[in-house]
């Protein structure tokens, strides 16, 4: 699979070193990753109404981290959730919260449309 808006080494990172070995080891860890990163990058174009997929190229560079941040966010809690058990609990529920705070704020970021000229224009 081949993801356009984030790659798997930003989902890893943001989901720390007690991530589920079912996501770190293994041959079929990097298209379990993938996999993720794909769910994530449709739910973002869904939620901000837009394809940001189609047009990823014609993207300024800060318009493509505040994506990747987006997808990476979102995936990195999928990853949380699957194995939590790897986690204390208490961490496990401040990287959500981090992690989920971010999403938001990108999201309502690229859902603006005043700042959507200024980042398909660009």
């Amino acid at each position: 699979m081949v993801n356009t808006l984030c790659l798997s080494g930003a989902v890893l990172l943001k989901s720390g070193a007690n991530a589920s070995t079912y996501f770190t080891a293994g041959t079929t860890s990097e298209a379990r990753i993938s996999a993720l990163i794909t769910q994530a990058e449709s739910e973002v174009c869904v939620a901000t109404r837009y394809n940001w997929i189609d047009i990823y190229g014609s993207l300024n560079v800060d318009v493509k981290y505040i994506l990747e941040s987006a997808v990476s966010n979102l995936a990195a809690m999928y990853v949380i959730q699957y194995g939590i058990e790897g986690y204390v609990s208490r961490s496990a529920e401040t990287m959500l919260d981090v992690l989920h705070d971010a999403y938001i704020r990108e999201v309502e970021l690229l859902k603006d449309l005043k700042q959507r000229d200024f980042m398909t224009g660009a």
